[in-house]
């Protein structure tokens, strides 16, 4: 069903229309003539109804009536179904079928004033493509919006991305790092190995580890000394020695011991042997004998045994071992604190404290064990059981501190390396180095990881997005190899009918920055003239404005030729007669002839009454309906326009009003018909004499000229006809203010009018 207007039911707020529905009263047909003087509102209507075919509302909104309180209403009703209505903004529905010839489409497809731009060749592409092409090209570009959106995106997206998690890498290559499962440790390499190059000299300077040095205790030794005892002292001599030590106390061996090694010194110079306290004889002594044996030497070997591993156990297992031993975790702690910023050190995890206070009681058992054997040399014994589990504890914890050792003794190769690399590096490169990986664990954190994969999932649907735009332009590329030239060839036969001087060259399609863009040149006197050059001929400088005009038109009509909707099309035509010479103004009208036939509906709107007259007197009555745009008050309205009455010559309508005085007499218009006499008679004189009437002339001395020829060749009027004139002449002059200064007063008579009115039109019919 194609579509057409039915009426202009109403236009409110906009431009010069304050609120206007006459239209709703006036029919526009299959051609519709809108008359207006210039400023009463055509443009207005042209852009309402390209907003209309559009859907553009700014071509609306912007023409808000000055001083208007509401916003633009307008009702355009259809023959059939509900009207398009435009209100709060918007159209409630659009009509894609208009088709609108005007200055904006002059200024949109062709030229700006002597100027063409690069959005003058980009629409006159989609203009030249039709429908389908537009469709294909609507296509692409929507691709190449979409691209253009991506690349926002993607600068949006990459610019979510922390730049201090990115550095000075591109964001294409920081996204694109891969995951390493290894990245933390690689960083932490690579951070020691820098730190190590830093600190060369301090790490050329630092020692390594050593082993923590912790004494055993010989529990088999100490245990076979305790149980030491003198064999060779009778089992019962010993008893009672030791019977009567006892009765001595706890220092009675030790008293008796050393009374024994004074008897010889007492006894110097003596036969016997005299006891040094009381210097009697002991050779009767029953214990003397058992003394001797008790106190001899290899008991003093016994004694000396215990005071030398007491005296092995203070060296070995006493305080200054200890602090040696916790000096050397000390030690160990720095190298520790030291060596951990440039490899993987091992915790020093040791108890000091536990394993001296264990160290300690192992030391004390074995010290009162061996103070006890001191004290009684012959008394033989064992460490006691809290003195092994005191000794066990110790060697566990041992354990531990040997394990720590080797552990750390284990570090001591890669110290080596540590060394031998430090010597040798390269600061710039180990620094490179170190800020690609922290860019690798950047890339994969928590927090930059899901704007990284945003910006791969927009970067992948770019790419798809790529892969369509170049589909769309294969596509259209094959379309437009066809249509171009049939253009050039349609556009250059309008050119030949509005007579233009000049025809288009190499119309063609380019692609450029912006888009698709048409490209042409002007062929004036068979040499190429381009749309633009700095000097020299150009579209500018050779184009007149008339040129100019004809050249969208043609660009026009050309593009409805294409149209494969064009039965279907509502073409609105805005003055087309700017700048157009008679002869273009005329093919103008005859090819708005020849498509009035071939579409749902011409509107044409113009301040040329002759034109619209032109137009109106070619068509069919049933297809054309006529309407004026008008001054109402402070702005304009829609009436009814009688074409008839502007169609017609002014000599016409004087010669209607006399004929109509002759046929019922009208005191009202008396002095009109009387005024008009004279003109009908000039414009007699001028039709049918335009050798001796010239243009300007007056009819007294035509009449002399007349006269003058009479009976001659040249004769012009007979004798009897120069009477009528002069006759009809001098009535007639009564009502000019030329041949009488009363003439506004001059008095009229019925029968007198009427009968110079009657031989006034017999004469102009001869």
């Amino acid at each position: 069903m194609f579509l057409s207007l039915d009426r202009i039911q109403l236009l409110r707020n906009v431009g010069q229309f304050d609120s206007v529905n006459e239209g709703a009263q006036l029919p526009l047909t299959r051609l519709a003539l809108i008359y207006a003087e210039n400023g009463r509102g055509k443009t207005t209507l042209a852009s309402i109804l390209r907003s209309a075919g559009t859907g553009n509302a700014q071509l609306v909104n912007e023409r808000h009536r000055l001083g208007a309180q509401n916003p633009p209403h307008l009702v355009l009703s259809l023959p059939a179904g509900p009207p398009v209505v435009f209100q709060n903004g918007a159209w409630s529905s659009t009509l894609p079928g208009i088709a609108v010839f005007d200055d904006h489409f002059i200024a949109q497809n062709v030229c700006a004033g002597v100027e063409i731009g690069p959005s003058h060749r980009q629409n006159l592409h989609e203009l030249i493509l039709g429908a389908k092409g537009v469709a294909l090209n609507t296509t692409l570009q929507a691709h190449v919006a979409r691209i253009e959106e991506h690349n926002r995106t993607l600068r949006a997206l990459g610019e979510a991305i922390p730049a201090e998690a990115r550095g000075a890498m591109a964001v294409d290559a920081f996204c694109a790092l891969p995951a390493r499962a290894d990245i933390d440790g690689a960083i932490q390499e690579s951070e020691r190995n820098l730190a190590a190059a830093q600190s060369a000299d301090a790490v050329q300077q630092a020692t390594t580890f050593v082993a923590f040095s912790l004494p055993a205790f010989d529990t088999p030794a100490i245990n076979s000394l305790l149980a030491r005892t003198l064999p060779d002292l009778a089992a019962v001599a010993a008893a009672g020695v030791q019977a009567h030590l006892a009765k001595l106390g706890r220092e009675g061996a030790t008293w008796v011991g050393d009374g024994m090694q004074s008897v010889a010194s007492a006894s110097v110079g003596l036969d016997q042997e005299i006891c040094p306290f009381c210097a009697q004889d002991l050779v009767g002594s029953p214990l003397f004998a058992h003394y001797q044996a008790y106190f001899s030497v290899a008991y003093d070997g016994l004694k000396l045994e215990v005071v030398q591993q007491i005296q092995a156990l203070n060296n070995t297992h006493g305080e200054l071992a200890v602090l040696t031993f916790e000096r050397s975790v000390h030690e160990a702690e720095q190298r520790r604190t030291f060596w951990s910023a440039f490899l993987q050190v091992p915790e020093i995890s040791v108890d000091t404290a536990a394993l001296t206070h264990a160290w300690a009681q192992a030391r004390d058992a074995i010290a009162g064990a061996l103070a006890a054997k001191q004290a009684s040399p012959l008394e033989g014994s064992m460490l006691s059981e809290a003195a092994l589990a005191a000794i066990a504890t110790y060697e566990a914890a041992k354990l531990n501190i040997m394990t720590c050792s080797d552990s750390l003794l284990a570090c001591n190769a890669q110290i080596a390396l540590v060394k031998e690399r430090a010597a040798t590096a390269n600061m710039a490169a180990l620094t490179s180095d170190l800020t690609r990986l922290r860019s690798f664990r950047a890339r994969h954190s928590a927090e930059v990881a899901p704007h990284c994969v945003a910006y791969l999932a927009e970067k992948d649907a770019k790419t798809q997005t790529e892969d369509l735009r170049e589909q769309a332009r294969e596509a259209l590329n094959n379309y437009r190899q066809n249509i171009f030239p049939a253009y050039q060839g349609v556009i250059n036969d309008y050119l030949g009918r509005f007579n233009a001087g000049f025809r288009l060259d190499q119309v063609d399609s380019v692609n450029t920055r912006g888009g698709s863009a048409c490209s042409y040149s002007v062929l004036i006197n068979n040499a190429a003239v381009p749309q633009t050059a700095d000097v020299g001929p150009s579209f500018r400088n050779t184009l007149s404005s008339g040129d100019r005009n004809a050249l969208a038109l043609a660009f026009f009509f050309a593009s409805l030729e294409q149209d494969q909707q064009l039965a279907q099309k509502i073409v609105v035509i805005d003055d087309p007669m700017t700048s157009l010479d008679e002869h273009r103004s005329l093919t103008t009208v005859q090819e708005i002839r020849r498509l009035l036939p071939r579409v749902a509906q011409v509107i044409v709107l113009s301040h040329s009454k002759p034109f619209l007259c032109t137009l109106w007197e070619g068509a069919s009555i049933s297809d054309r309906s006529a309407i004026r745009i008008v001054r109402a008050a402070a702005g304009s309205t829609i009436a009814p326009w009688d074409v008839r009455q502007d169609c017609i010559t002014e000599h016409d309508r004087r010669h209607e009003l006399v004929t109509k005085y002759l046929q019922a007499a009208d005191p009202a218009v008396e002095r009109q018909v009387a005024a008009a006499l004279r003109p009908i008679l000039e414009a007699f004189a001028r039709v049918a004499y335009p050798t001796t009437f010239q243009p300007g002339a007056l009819l007294g001395p035509f009449i002399g000229i007349c006269e003058q020829k009479v009976n001659t060749s040249a004769q012009v009027l007979g004798q009897s006809d120069i009477a009528e004139l002069r006759a009809l002449l001098d009535y007639a002059n009564l009502f000019h203010h030329d041949s009488n200064l009363a003439w506004a007063t001059q008095v009229i008579n019925d029968h007198a009018l009427f009968n110079f009115a009657q031989r006034t039109l017999a004469f102009a019919r001869r």
